[in-house]
Formats: C-alpha cells, structure tokens, sequence
C-alpha cells in the first residue's frame, strides 16, 4: 500500500496546506515540504531495500490492485518497477526544491500555490505509477489543471497567454490519447469478450497494421507534444520564460518527462509493430530536435527562452534513442530524462535567483557578475558545463550512451545529432560569457543566500554522482529497457521477415510467369 501512500500524502498534504495558509503562511510552507520529504524518503527506502539495483528476474518490485469500477474493467492499479522508481526519486527530490525556491518568491495566494504544486505532483506520481489505463488518463489531467493555474496566476507579463496556450496544446492532444485508449478498450473487448483497462490485459492485443498505426500516433501524439519535438513545441518556451521559477523547475524537470515515460511504458511495448515501422521517421523529428532546439537556444536574448530552447534540444536525444531500439541507447534516454531534470532544472532556479535581484531576464543588460556573485558563478559553470555534455557529469554520460545505440542504427542521423553538441557548446558558453562575464553591467547584487545554496549544491553533488557513478541508475532502468526492446526488436524483426517473405513471393510468382511463356 506504500504506491497509495505516495500519491494521498501529497493530494492530503496540498488540501491541508491550503487550508493552514488562511492562518499562517509559515505553516503552509512547512507543510508542503513535509509532504513531499516524506514521499521522498518512502521511495528512497524501497530503493533502498532492493540494493539500489535490480536483475531481470526482478522487474516489477510493488504491485497493487483494487477494483474500482469492475462492470467497466476499471481497477486501482498501481505497479512499481525499475524505470518507475527512478523518475518518482526524481519527481520527489525536485518537488522539495520547487517547495523552497517558492519559500520567498510567492507572496499572495500562497495556500492555493502550494495546493496546486502538490497537485501537479501527486498527477506526476500517479502517471508514473498507475497500470490502468483509465487511471492514467485521469492522473494525466490532474497534473495538466494545477500546472495551468501556476503559469496564468503567478506567472510573468504574459502568463495568462503562456497558460491558455500549454492548456490548449496539452489538453487538445491529451484527448486524442484518450480516444486511441477507449478504442483499444473495444477492440480488446470485441476479440475477448473482457473489457479492461488494464495495461498488462491490453499487452499484446490483436490489431491490424493499419489500425495499430492509427492508436499509436493518438498516443504519441500526447508524448510528442509533451516531450515535446518539433513542431509541437511552441508552447514551451512561453510557458517557461511566463512560468514562476517552481513552475518552471517542475515544467523542464518533470512534466516533460511524462511524455518520454509514456514512450518508453506504453508506445512502444502496446504496440511494437507500428512503432518499428515509424522508427527512422521518428528518429528524423528527434535529430531535427537537436539541432534546431540548440540553435533556437543560442539565437535567445531572453535568459530563461534560451533555456527553454535547450530543453527542447535535449529532449530531441530521447526520441532519437527510445526508437534507435538498441539498449545503450535506451539507457542513455533514461539518464537523459534524469540528468536533464537536474541540470535544466538547476539553470531556471538560477535564473529565478538572477530575476529576483536584477528584474530582468534579458542577456543584454547583464555582465560581469561574477565578480558580485563569484558563488553563483562557479554554480552557472557547472550546469553550463554539464548541459554541453561535459565528461564527468551526468549529461554526457546520457548523449554519449545515446549516441552510440542510434550509431548502430542509423549512422547519418546519428552524425547530425553530435553537430547538436557542438552548438549546445556555444550556447553555454554565451549564457556564462553574456551574464557573470565580460563588461560589468552595474547591477547591485548579493551571491546566493544560505537557503538557495541549500537547494544548489545537492544538484551539483547529484550531477557529479550520476556523471562518474552511473552505475546504480543503469541497474536499476536494465529490466525496464530490456522488456521494451525485447518486444520492439521482436516486432521490427517479424516486419523484416514479413517483408522478405512478399519479396520472395514477388520474385518466385515472376520467374513462374517467365517459365510459362
């Protein structure tokens, strides 16, 4: 009952928080973080508890079902495995963040901000969780609703525009996910005469090519527009440049995330055949990512677009490597979905701390601030470094796996993607040159305050870890990564065969015609 747990702590913990706030806002704070500390340290226990590493024979490690609406083959689902366990560490450290970056930041309506992002929280732990279809729909639309009233309330200039926007992106193609669900509901349901949502009944379910192609891109519309890769990707930068710095650090560090779980869980393991058939497509829109995200990124004058824009880069390696269909590549777009969480995520909440003191985002009217914030600094440098992919942190440790799955697959797209790092190198370097270095801009300034250090330096030690002992993440992600690739291989493998097969046919029906004339 621990997968339970996880998700009432925060839905009770954001409830009393709203509630506490028409007191006291301390209370509140206190509160918020409370919850999602206590979630954090649950799902580091069960790690824990399984060696910080699992075998093959040891995929799925909790499992819980409740029928709910049995009539409807509706059920409480819950169910934990290795690539789970790994994004909820993710999503509940972050979430403590997003709780203290916001401690001083928000000052109005501070009850119903921290409702709100332990909502948005308790929508992500569930789509990470839940094994029933229906539930995951409903979990997805829990963490869209919260994240809208973060962006249109306590966002920037423009932030009703951002919120209208990521709403009607994310809900437009959220329902096209939903009608390729009740559609595999009833073909499921006409084939066996048992209508469930239930993702393992659902696996393996009988479709037509073409049908199966159809319900595929309903999902991958969903993932792709939350990911999100080009040119699905508009709603992102405005929402990160309008979004309060929380909202951005839970955007960047997890809401994109859903979609590269919803590939890795649900696209390619329900239906395998459709995606191989689309792989080389798919793995163009991810290169094309790359590589216009990274120049997007360096043409930016506003601090927190060019960051935005770098997401946009990044997240183009997960597509390249979930359809490589190659294990170091699935890896790497496992480490990719983490170490982009830090990193990316680290970058807003500098950015915030740089609003906070400057009131401007625009890389213009910055400079030579190292000298006023030299901690700050050294901070901006690392993640600079690490966003570039530097050797020794987490996120060359995630491209160059990737790298080196899709070579095996495609090798053009492939040289093109490590062109994107290259420009990825430019742009880091222009954030760390344009803002702490160069002519002083004049700007008064303090370095980072005790408790923004508090939030900062983990991510370093985290970025640090994951880039010289990636070891434990890799174990724990292999089982997920296999069962994947096992039924995606499989099915590329049965189309190559099918086709083969239509080419001997073709060529015997025509030497059988040639004999006879």
């Amino acid at each position: 009952m621990m997968l339970i747990l996880l998700i009432v702590i925060l839905m009770v913990g954001g409830i009393a928080a709203g509630i506490a706030a028409r007191w006291n806002a301390a209370a509140c704070r206190w509160l918020s973080l409370l919850a999602v500390t206590a979630d954090f340290a649950i799902i580091l226990t069960i790690w824990i508890q399984e060696g910080l590493s699992m075998t093959l024979t040891n995929s799925w490690l909790r499992d819980v079902y409740i029928p709910w609406i049995p009539s409807f083959g509706i059920n409480f689902h819950l169910a934990l495995d290795g690539l789970s366990l790994l994004m909820l560490v993710l999503t509940f450290f972050l979430g403590m963040l997003a709780v203290l970056i916001s401690w001083n930041e928000i000052q109005y309506r501070i009850g119903f901000f921290h409702f709100n992002l332990l909502w948005v929280l308790a929508g992500i732990t569930g789509v990470f969780l839940t094994m029933d279809l229906f539930l995951f729909y409903f979990f997805w639309e829990v963490m869209l609703i919260p994240m809208y009233f973060l962006i249109g309330i306590w966002g920037h200039e423009n932030r009703q525009y951002a919120a209208y926007k990521f709403f009607i992106f994310t809900q437009a193609s959220g329902l096209l996910m939903l009608l390729a669900i009740l559609a595999l509901y009833f073909i499921h349901g006409d084939q066996t005469n048992t209508y469930s949502f239930d993702y393992f009944t659902l696996l393996g379910t009988t479709m037509s090519p073409e049908t199966s192609r159809w319900l595929m891109l309903g999902f991958l519309a969903a993932f792709a527009v939350k990911l999100p890769v080009v040119p699905l990707h508009t709603w992102l930068p405005d929402a990160h440049t309008e979004a309060p710095t929380a909202g951005s650090l839970l955007l960047a560090g997890l809401l994109l995330k859903t979609g590269a779980y919803g590939l890795i869980r649900f696209v390619v393991p329900l239906f395998p055949a459709a995606s191989a058939a689309i792989a080389p497509w798919a793995m163009l829109a991810g290169v094309i990512g790359i590589v216009y995200g990274a120049l997007q990124a360096y043409g930016q004058t506003d601090l927190k677009r060019l960051i935005a824009y770098t997401s946009v880069s990044h997240m183009g390696f997960v597509i390249l490597g979930v359809f490589a269909f190659r294990e170091l590549a699935m890896q790497g777009v496992v480490m990719q979905m983490i170490t982009h969480g830090i990193s990316t995520g680290a970058l807003f909440i500098l950015a915030g701390a740089l609003y906070e003191r400057i009131h401007t985002r625009d890389l213009e009217q910055m400079g030579g601030l190292w000298k006023r914030a030299p901690f700050m600094g050294v901070i901006a440098m690392i993640f600079a470094m690490a966003s570039l992919g530097l050797p020794g942190l987490g996120n060359f440790i995630a491209e160059f796996l990737t790298l080196i799955g899709s070579w095996q697959a495609n090798h053009t797209l492939t040289i093109i993607a490590t062109a994107g790092l290259v420009i990825a190198t430019a742009y880091s370097l222009r954030i760390m040159q344009k803002v702490f270095l160069g002519k002083a801009s004049g700007h008064a300034l303090h370095d980072l305050s005790l408790r923004e250090k508090f939030i900062l330096v983990p991510l370093c030690i985290v970025i640090l870890w994951l880039g010289l002992f990636p070891q434990p993440v890799i174990d724990t992600a292999r089982p997920t990564v296999a069962n994947n690739l096992h039924a995606g291989n499989h099915a590329a493998l049965h189309r190559a065969v099918d086709k083969h097969t239509v080419f001997e046919t073709a060529l015997t029906t025509q030497s059988s015609r040639h004999e006879q004339k």
